[in-house]
């Protein structure tokens, strides 16, 4: 754990830090092992006696946002699908660089009303929610007013995701025909990673960026929630590497009018 590291690069016991501090050598242990979860001030009295104020504020970062760094689906849908979907409204609201990297499905700010459906209605019957999927719709549509105003959407998906028949034939032939409007919208910018090309960089989990300050990824029964620095300048990276794999432009539509073309 981080605070042992803290204080062992400090050269203090347990004993000797919990003397400094005057507390019980046990409250130490308990941090140290995870058994008990540090307040603001202990962290900033623990990296003050161990002459490590540096590290104070990534400590105090991840404290605060540990408790939501992963959530569980049946928490977050609890109150239903329509309140999950306005939760990320205050998220997008202050973020003006999106970054989404979807192997598998169309990602949100490009989706088309019956391609939402289609999916919102695939989770209410897998996960057994609250059925309010007309709800969470609009809500969802109204947080794509937000493709239209001065930020910017740099998006990547695999081929494959073009071949995902979510909805049906027709939903999904609508989906895409909307993904080539998509293309055309002066701060939105789609790339596709074809299917036959040699790639150092398989596909790993769907991301999506928000800024410089937090990625979320979607797991099969969690949300997560990343905001360590180093870790968002590794899913960063990531996706500067996975664009460079990513035909866009006239390539790219070419892809898509290929898997529309699929559809017969």
């Amino acid at each position: 754990m981080r605070l042992a590291e803290i204080r062992a690069a400090a050269g203090l016991t347990k004993r000797a830090l919990a003397t400094i501090l005057s507390w019980h050598e046990s409250k130490a242990s308990r941090f140290e092992s995870g058994t008990r979860t540090p307040s603001e001030r202990d962290l900033r009295d623990w990296c003050r006696a161990c002459g490590a104020e540096g590290e104070v504020e990534d400590l105090v970062t991840t404290a605060r946002g540990i408790e939501g760094m992963y959530v569980e689906w049946r928490k977050m849908e609890r109150h239903g699908l329509k309140w999950a979907q306005q939760s990320a409204l205050p998220l997008w609201e202050r973020t003006q660089q999106f970054r989404f990297y979807s192997p598998w499905l169309v990602p949100g700010p490009v989706q088309t009303a019956s391609y939402i459906k289609a999916l919102l209605s695939a989770i209410r019957d897998r996960r057994g929610v609250i059925d309010d999927v007309e709800s969470a719709v609009a809500v969802r549509l109204e947080k794509q007013r937000i493709v239209h105003t001065p930020r910017t959407f740099a998006i990547i998906l695999e081929e494959s995701a073009l071949y995902h028949r979510i909805g049906g034939t027709e939903v999904m032939a609508d989906q895409l025909g909307y993904l080539l409007s998509a293309m055309a919208l002066p701060r939105v910018s789609l790339g596709i990673i074809p299917r036959t090309i040699d790639r150092p960089l398989m596909p790993v989990e769907g991301f999506f960026m928000f800024d410089e300050h937090t990625v979320k990824v979607e797991l099969v029964s969690a949300h997560l929630t990343v905001v360590q620095k180093h870790e968002i300048a590794l899913y960063a990276r990531t996706f500067g590497e996975l664009g460079e794999l990513a035909v866009h432009g006239a390539a790219a539509r070419e892809l898509i009018t290929a898997a529309i073309e699929s559809l017969g």
